[in-house]
């Protein structure tokens, strides 16, 4: 009883200091000394094994997907530096109108995510321009968090097919399969995951123009003119180039293969094989001709990409951190009794994966960490259930994104952290679309597979 009630204590002082800002390595690590000191687990062995460099350990997590991470946050300082993203996104203006501003944000933000630029530099490129965008239509700063978070933080993460997203690398690296496994049901999910959501978005715009609600800015934002946006920006079809490579880059093997193509079939074997590794070099690729085509990047290639490494570090620790929390946590006898006890329901195999994967994600406030950590304790025997392990990562990538986003979210604090808004301002649109929709979504896709 000491042993669960000292790990349920654990899990609500992360919880709790998460909410309040401190640092999630350091909170981490005394969430972890809790667990430790109650369940009576050795200290040195949990510290240095279970929460370091154990399967489930932070360091091992962080020297598995540091070229990943690495590669992602430079490409993304290579795109948000040469503008590329903010001209990418006044195309979507220009063809949709600025009083479009939900739609221009979703649309742009999930341009580039699906492309390969990571969460936050997707949402500190927005930025300048929602703020614009919002004033023009009169729209509540708000729901500029929701739409971002729909559009950076959802289908583009976990369900659509290809993309190189970590949450879509994880599974492979347990199942064999590659980025592009059960794409239909991943389709049918992401398709459902911005309906929703963009059908939640607008009803929320008109109730809001309704009561009188508009744009008011925060203390802290300035608000650029769109010519001011749109200075020293390259030609939209210039900008969406590096995104394309990218998505064919990592489509190029399956294709070579299916046109017959001998290398193909080495290729591909050297991509599945190589499931953190070719994504990587996808983004790697596509980084170099950003710099080659943008002049404001090509001044200094060496200071951008070695900017991008340095934005990688702070993402990648904190991951692993919690990685490692959940690492101490998979050892104590409440966690064997959570695995025993969902693994005895008596429900369908995919119903009960829902809730395992949808609840070790919610725990740790991180859908990569509820991955990994689902990954190493849950999926075989989910496989021994039945469960194909093209169905098994589609649909486990898509339940950990949900309950992921929970208040205690790093991505949901660091996303009202740049916005300047309040868990109790924004908090409800962003819950809406990154976790009630994508949990319905799931739940819908989990539905069709079983049919099928």
């Amino acid at each position: 009883m000491l042993g669960i009630m000292g790990l349920l204590a654990g899990l609500g002082l992360l919880i709790w200091l998460a909410l309040r800002d401190v640092n999630i390595i350091f909170a981490s690590v005394i969430c972890s000394l809790v667990v430790i000191v109650t369940n009576s687990l050795p200290l040195a062995e949990s510290l240095t094994d279970s929460y370091t460099f154990g399967n489930l350990g932070a360091f091992t997590f962080a020297g598995r997907f540091f070229m990943l991470f690495a590669a992602g946050a430079m490409f993304g300082r290579i795109m948000g530096e040469s503008h590329a993203a903010t001209a990418i996104a006044m195309a979507l203006v220009r063809a949709l109108g600025a009083h479009r501003a939900l739609w221009i944000t979703v649309l742009s933000c999930a341009l580039l995510t699906y492309g390969g630029v990571v969460v936050f530099v997707v949402i500190f490129a927005m930025y300048p321009l929602g703020l614009r965008l919002l004033k023009e239509a009169d729209i509540p700063k708000r729901l500029f968090c929701g739409a971002a978070a729909l559009g950076a933080g959802t289908f583009t993460l976990t369900a659509l097919p290809g993309t190189p997203s970590i949450h879509n690398v994880i599974p492979t690296l347990t199942l064999g399969t590659d980025l592009f496994a059960s794409a239909g049901l991943g389709l049918f999910g992401g398709a459902l995951m911005f309906g929703l959501g963009m059908v939640y978005l607008e009803r929320e715009r008109r109730m809001a123009q309704a009561a009188g609600e508009g744009f008011e800015p925060g203390p802290r934002d300035v608000i650029p003119d769109l010519e001011a946006i749109a200075q020293d920006m390259p030609k939209w079809w210039l900008a969406l180039i590096p995104l394309l490579l990218v998505i064919g880059t990592i489509l190029a093997p399956r294709l070579l293969a299916l046109a017959g193509v001998g290398e193909g079939v080495a290729l591909l074997e050297f991509a599945a094989a190589q499931p953190v590794l070719w994504p990587s070099i996808a983004l790697l690729l596509a980084s170099i001709v950003a710099l080659a085509l943008f002049p404001a990047v090509r001044r200094a290639p060496m200071r951008a990409l070695g900017e991008g490494t340095q934005d990688a570090i702070m993402p990648l620790m904190a991951t692993s951190a919690v990685i490692g929390f959940g690492g101490v946590v998979a050892q104590t006898g409440g966690f064997a009794l959570f695995t025993q006890t969902v693994l005895g329901l008596d429900l369908p195999p995919l119903v009960s994966m829902f809730a395992a994967a949808s609840a070790v994600s919610g725990i740790t406030g991180s859908s990569s960490g509820g991955l990994q950590i689902f990954m190493a304790t849950l999926a075989e025997p989910y496989l021994a259930l039945g469960i194909a392990p093209e169905e098994l990562h589609r649909l486990v990538a898509m339940a950990a994104g949900g309950l992921d986003s929970l208040p205690h979210c790093g991505a949901v604090i660091a996303m009202l952290t740049i916005t300047g808004l309040t868990h109790k301002q924004a908090y409800k649109d962003v819950g809406v679309v990154t976790v009630v929709i994508p949990m319905i979504a799931t739940a819908a896709t989990i539905a069709l597979a079983m049919l099928t």
